[in-house]
């Protein structure tokens, strides 16, 4: 898995939570910069992923850190977050108001 794999990662997470790479910096307490969430986003990163940053990331995008150690070419860690789904959560209500 390469750039491009981080790349939409970071690009689908920022589009489903509605954020800017600001407000993602802003939810790692600013461990990563977002002028990086940006160059990540955009495909300019050229930086290999060091672990630091995988976990910087994971906490800006708000998925469990081995998604991003995944895509990124790193190993697998424990992580206890790792079955938290992180996809919009979506219900349809019928006309009747029970859940379909």
């Amino acid at each position: 898995m390469g750039n491009d794999d981080l790349q939409r990662l970071v690009q689908r997470r920022l589009l489903e939570l509605s954020s800017s790479p600001q407000a993602a910096s802003r939810r790692a307490q600013w461990a990563v910069a977002p002028e990086t969430i940006a160059h990540i986003a955009a495909g300019r990163h050229s930086g290999m992923v060091s672990e630091r940053l995988a976990a910087a990331l994971a906490r800006a995008l708000d998925v469990p850190e081995n998604r991003v150690r995944r895509v990124a070419g790193l190993p697998l860690v424990e992580d206890p977050d790792a079955d938290v789904r992180t996809g919009p959560h979506l219900r349809v209500v019928r006309d009747d108001g029970r859940l379909a």
